[in-house]
C-alpha cells in the first residue's frame, strides 16, 4: 500500500511540473500571437486567416495521430489556442484603432439615453415593430391574472401552447420547446450542444448571437462570408472547406437579419445535404419567416433529424416585450434545451404563454403588407441616395453600402445619432461589414423619411 501511495504522489508530481510547462509554452504561444497581431495590423491583414489555420489544423492531426491522442480532443485544444490567440489580435487592434465595435442594440441603448435626455429621436436601428400586438394576446393577459394562472409551468412549455405551436409545424409535443424570445431558444441550442473547443459555422453578414453565444461556451465560430457582388448568396463549397472534425452545428438566419436575403432551394439543399453528411446540428433562425416576400422554405420540410429551427413571437405579432419564442427539434435535442432552461430561468413566466396561445389565433397578413410596403418605401429612398444594396426578399431591413471615401460605419452611426437618427453599424453582423450599415422599416413612411433625409445629408457632406 505505502509503495502504491508513493508511485500515486511520483505521478501527481510528474502531472504539476507537466502543466507547469504547459503553461509556460502557452504564455510563449500567446506572446508571439501578439508580436503577429502587432505585423498583421500594420500590414492591414486580417487577424482571422483560414489558409494558415488550415495548415495548423492537418499538423495537429498528424501529431495526434503520432502520439495516440483522440483527434478530436487536438483539434478542441487546438481551436482554443486558435481563440485565445485571435481575441488578443483584437483587443490590441482596437486599443490601437481606438474603436468600440458597436451593435445595433448598443446604438439603441445610446439613442434612448439620448431621448431620456430630451432629445428627439427617428428609431431605424432595431427591428421593433410600432404596429399593435393582437387585441386578443392583451385579454388573454388580463384573463390570467383573474384566474390566477400565474404560476411555475413546465420547463419546456405550457401543454396547449406547445400543442399548437406543434401543430402549426406538424411536429410532435415533445419537439417543442417555448422560451424567453427567440434569441434565448438561440442560446439554449447552442450552449446545450457545442462544447468548449467545438466549431459553430455562421455565415455572415448575421444576426451577432450565434457568434456571441459560440464565445459565451468557449467554442470557436468560424465564418463564411458572403458578398453584396454575389447577391449574399452563401457558396457551399466554400461551407464544405470550413468543416472540420471540430465541427459541430452550422448555424442559419433565412430571411437573413440583416440583409433580407432568402435562400434559393438548390442552395438550401446542398447546405441540408452537408450537415448531414457530415452529421453536424443545423441551427435555422427563422424568425422572420413570416415576412418573405418570396417563396420560404423552413429547414423543417427537409426531415433532418439534427435541424433546430427557431422562430418567436416578436416579429410577426409584435410582441417583442412579451420575450417569448420557441424552438422546434427532436425530442433529445428539446431535453437539452430543456436543462438550460432550467438552469437560466425555470420556464417562461405563464401569463405570457396563455397570451402567446391567443396569438396564434391572429391574422398577421395585415402585419407582413405593411412591411412589404414599407420595405419598398426604404428600399425605393435609399436607391435615389444612391446606395447600393441587394433588394430585400423578407424580413424588415436594408443593408446598404456606403460610398467609397465616407469613413467607416461606426463614425457615421455616432454623427447621424448626434443629428437625432439611429441607424445600426453594418460591422454589428460581421467584422467585414464596416462599410455597410443596416436601416431597419419597422416606422411609418414619415418618421423614415426624416430619417433618411438627415442621412442623405451626412452621406454627401461626407464625400
Amino acid at each position: 500500500m505505502a509503495s502504491r501511495e508513493k508511485e500515486l504522489d511520483a505521478l501527481r508530481i510528474q502531472i504539476r511540473a507537466l502543466t507547469s510547462d504547459i503553461l509556460e509554452k502557452v504564455h510563449e504561444r500567446m506572446a508571439l500571437a501578439e508580436q503577429i497581431g502587432e505585423i498583421k495590423n500594420k500590414l492591414g491583414i486580417d487577424v482571422k486567416d483560414e489558409k494558415v489555420e488550415h495548415e495548423i489544423r492537418l499538423m495537429v492531426i498528424k501529431q495526434a495521430e503520432r502520439v495516440g491522442m483522440s483527434k478530436e480532443f487536438a483539434l478542441r485544444l487546438l481551436n482554443i489556442l486558435l481563440s485565445e490567440s485571435e481575441a488578443v489580435q483584437e483587443k490590441n487592434r482596437l486599443q490601437k484603432d481606438k474603436v468600440t465595435r458597436q451593435t445595433h442594440l448598443g446604438i439603441f441603448q445610446k439613442a434612448k439615453q439620448l431621448e431620456a435626455l430630451g432629445k428627439h429621436i427617428v428609431h431605424l436601428e432595431v427591428g421593433e415593430p410600432d404596429y399593435d400586438a393582437p387585441e386578443q394576446a392583451g385579454i388573454a393577459l388580463a384573463e390570467s391574472f383573474k384566474q390566477k394562472k400565474y404560476h411555475y409551468t413546465d420547463t419546456r412549455g405550457l401543454p396547449p401552447l406547445r400543442a399548437a405551436i406543434a401543430k402549426k409545424w406538424k411536429v410532435h409535443e415533445d419537439e417543442v420547446i417555448v422560451t424567453p424570445g427567440g434569441r434565448f431558444a438561440v442560446f439554449a441550442a447552442i450552449t446545450s450542444i457545442v462544447r468548449p473547443g467545438e466549431e459553430l459555422i455562421s455565415i455572415e453578414p448575421a444576426w451577432p448571437a450565434y457568434r456571441e453565444c459560440a464565445d459565451f461556451v468557449g467554442a470557436r465560430c468560424k465564418v463564411l462570408r458572403t458578398t453584396l457582388d454575389r447577391d449574399w448568396t452563401p457558396d457551399p463549397k466554400e461551407l464544405e472547406s470550413l468543416i472540420t472534425t471540430g465541427t459541430k452545428m452550422i448555424a442559419l438566419n433565412y430571411p437573413n437579419n440583416p440583409t433580407g436575403k432568402i435562400l434559393d432551394k438548390k442552395t438550401m439543399e446542398r447546405i441540408v445535404g452537408l450537415a448531414r453528411d457530415h452529421g453536424l446540428y443545423l441551427l435555422s433562425d427563422e424568425v422572420y419567416s413570416d415576412y418573405s416576400f418570396k417563396p420560404f422554405e423552413s429547414v423543417n420540410l427537409y426531415g433532418y433529424d439534427r435541424s433546430i429551427i427557431v422562430s418567436s413571437f416578436s416579429k410577426t405579432y409584435a410582441m417583442t416585450g412579451f420575450r417569448v419564442g420557441y424552438a422546434i427539434a427532436n425530442s433529445e435535442s428539446v431535453k437539452k434545451m430543456a436543462k438550460v432552461q432550467a438552469v437560466g430561468v425555470t420556464s417562461v413566466a405563464e401569463p405570457i404563454q396563455h397570451a402567446a396561445l391567443a396569438a396564434l389565433d391572429a391574422d398577421p397578413s395585415e402585419n407582413v403588407a405593411l412591411m412589404k410596403k414599407r420595405l419598398h418605401f426604404l428600399s425605393d429612398r435609399i436607391r435615389k441616395m444612391p446606395l447600393r444594396f441587394v433588394e430585400p426578399e423578407g424580413a424588415m431591413y436594408v443593408y446598404p453600402q456606403l460610398p467609397d471615401g465616407i469613413g467607416d460605419d461606426i463614425h457615421l452611426v455616432e454623427s447621424l445619432l448626434d443629428r437625432g437618427v439611429a441607424i445600426a453599424p453594418g460591422s454589428g453582423f460581421g467584422e467585414s461589414y464596416n462599410q455597410f450599415v443596416r436601416i431597419s422599416a419597422c416606422r411609418t413612411e414619415e418618421e423614415m423619411a426624416e430619417g433618411l433625409a438627415i442621412l442623405e445629408s451626412e452621406v454627401r457632406k461626407r464625400q
